[in-house]
């Protein structure tokens, strides 16, 4: 392994863009507001931005992009929720379709997995109190 200076390293990450196209935004946009229950941190025409801590999610429309994604499992978002449970209960009830409910997970935690309106994966993630802690989230 290559020693890497503090100052060079690499400390953490800023955020995930998520392209869409002009005519497919408002279907994304719709889903994480409404559907996830989002938070908008910024919020304008052809870009919506959530933000965790330090942490941002965009959803943004970029020229070259065009239609669902082709690749759904290429980048998979995983999302952490509290209880699982509660939150699959709420968004199957709106009309989110799970390609996989609920299930630990041997390391302790649990997964649930679904796709967004462009069909990218994304994933409710329950971290085990153990796993939580190694990973500074917050229960």
């Amino acid at each position: 392994m290559r020693d890497v200076s503090d100052e060079a390293s690499i400390s953490g990450l800023a955020g995930v863009l998520v392209w869409t196209d002009a005519e497919r935004f408002p279907a994304m946009r719709d889903f994480y507001v409404h559907t996830l229950g989002l938070q908008p941190r910024s919020d304008r025409t052809h870009f919506v931005n959530f933000e965790w801590g330090t942490t941002r999610l965009t959803i943004s429309v970029h020229r070259e992009v065009s239609g669902p994604t082709r690749e759904p499992l290429r980048l998979m978002l995983n999302l952490t929720v509290p209880d699982i449970a509660a939150a699959h209960a709420r968004l199957a009830a709106a009309g989110v379709d799970f390609s996989r409910a609920p299930e630990q997970e041997p390391w302790g935690g649990w997964i649930a997995t679904f796709a967004d309106p462009d069909g990218n994966a994304l994933q409710l993630f329950q971290l085990s109190a153990e796993n939580g802690r190694a990973h500074g989230a917050e229960r």
